[in-house]
């Protein structure tokens, strides 16, 4: 009996593996749905808990996507994040890249109240895109729950300022102030020209209004690389925030988006939220009435 029940959880397991084998190595030859399926809901098909990094895409913007990681320990995860990273690595999910130079090597790392060292082999150095390097992995490494800041080495030597790093270092930058007074700066998310990854855009602007206003006209005003379902007759009637929600209450054009696109535009504007307010749920109303809500 004992037998047959190892037997059974080694089969379980081997084809778990094969499915999430199969997920990534697929090449990018379905419908947008297929590989939105792929990206977004990979924990719901698999079952497993998923880890967010953060890749580029071929209109070099970093996009945030999911991957699997055999193991629930944090030392395992930054050393399989880092080795995700490196580029021409077969791992990484069709249509995406990364950006740690070849042979670059993770000579050691140390964790210490949730601060995070790294120490790179000088391969790290071969690049003209540092602050894409830079970037992409602390969003990548600051997703593990026991990290909240990354400083970085090269060869045991602290490299240049880049110490204690969080997401305020901002990413796939926008600069569009035209002076240094009143600065806002604002993190809005779109999706990528494939239909299948958020891209967090932070934006540097003099504009004094509330974030929530700068989000929704920032959604209706798309450029190239970056899309957004957002209608341009939708309009945010009233917001307010209150017990770790945030209530938006919009026009009935909200819901006049197609069925396909309507959890994307939620989404879009909920994950803005998120990295803008201290809030852990969006609730969507149409003219007063709940229409939807997504959590953190």
């Amino acid at each position: 009996m004992l037998k047959q029940k190892a037997l059974r959880k080694i089969f379980i397991t081997t084809l778990t593996m094969f499915i999430i084998l199969s997920i990534y190595t697929i090449p990018n030859t379905y419908k947008k749905d297929n590989i939105l399926r792929t990206n977004l809901e990979i924990e719901e098909i698999t079952g497993f808990k998923t880890d967010k990094i953060y890749l580029l895409n071929k209109d070099n913007y970093l996009v945030k996507t999911d991957i699997f990681i055999d193991s629930n320990n944090t030392k395992d995860k930054i050393e399989k994040i880092i080795n995700y990273l490196i580029i021409d690595n077969s791992k990484i999910p069709v249509g995406l890249y990364g950006y740690i130079p070849k042979k670059t090597k993770l000579l050691n790392y140390n964790i210490e109240s949730n601060s995070l060292l790294l120490n790179f082999s000088k391969e790290f150095l071969n690049t003209d895109d540092e602050e894409t390097i830079i970037t992409g992995i602390v969003y990548s490494l600051i997703e593990l729950e026991d990290i909240n800041e990354v400083s970085f080495q090269i060869e045991g030597k602290f490299y240049k300022d880049y110490n204690n790093l969080n997401k305020n270092i901002g990413i796939n930058k926008n600069i569009l102030y035209t002076n240094t007074r009143d600065i806002n700066k604002v993190v809005v998310y779109y999706l990528d020209n494939t239909d299948s990854y958020y891209i967090p855009v932070t934006k540097y602007l003099n504009d004094r209004r509330d974030k929530i206003e700068i989000i929704i006209d920032e959604l209706k005003n798309t450029k190239k690389g970056l899309i957004s379902y957002l209608s341009d007759n939708t309009e945010l009637l009233n917001y307010k925030e209150e017990n770790n929600l945030f209530i938006l209450n919009f026009n009935d054009e909200l819901k006049e988006n197609d069925p396909k696109s309507k959890e994307k535009t939620l989404n879009t504007i909920a994950y803005s939220v998120f990295d803008n307010y201290d809030v852990n749920m969006v609730m969507f109303e149409i003219n007063g009435e709940n229409y939807e809500y997504i959590k953190r």
